[in-house]
């Protein structure tokens, strides 16, 4: 119970506790106002849609999975390719699809202008999405 303190000249003194009436006044209007609105958020109109049949869009790209092995030759696939014909086989698969992704795997001990040469060539071909390959493991701290 709070009680007014009497000072020296005799006067009360205001007292100085919160009044929370008018916050739980507040509180309850705006729970009537959410309860009657919230229904009527969750309302959705009936439509009834045409039907049509379509073939499904294609997710993902066709990829073009080529591999260096360490002694520098190239693989489309299972299958090795001459370097001379690099080019042309990736014109090949971008001829039939322009998206065509080429995910690129090549060994530890692969030269680096081996790696540089089959890209170029895929860039030559119209190849602009390449992709690395890597097994993913700790990192290599140097």
């Amino acid at each position: 119970m709070a009680m007014g303190s009497f000072n020296a000249s005799g006067t009360p003194m205001p007292i100085a506790d919160i009044n929370t009436t008018p916050l739980v006044d507040v509180m309850l209007v705006l729970l009537i106002i959410f309860m009657i609105t919230a229904p009527l958020m969750t309302h959705s109109v009936k439509v009834e849609l045409p039907r049509a049949a379509s073939a499904p869009t294609p997710d993902k790209p066709q990829t073009l999975q080529v591999a260096i092995d360490a002694d520098s030759h190239v693989f489309i696939g299972s299958a090795a390719v001459d370097r001379n014909s690099l080019e042309s086989r990736f014109r090949e698969a971008v001829a039939l699809d322009a998206n065509v992704e080429m995910h690129l795997k090549a060994d530890r001990a692969t030269r680096y202008d081996a790696v540089a040469e089959t890209m170029s060539a895929a860039r030559r071909a119209g190849l602009t999405r390449i992709g690395f390959v890597t097994q993913p493991g700790d990192a290599v701290a140097r």
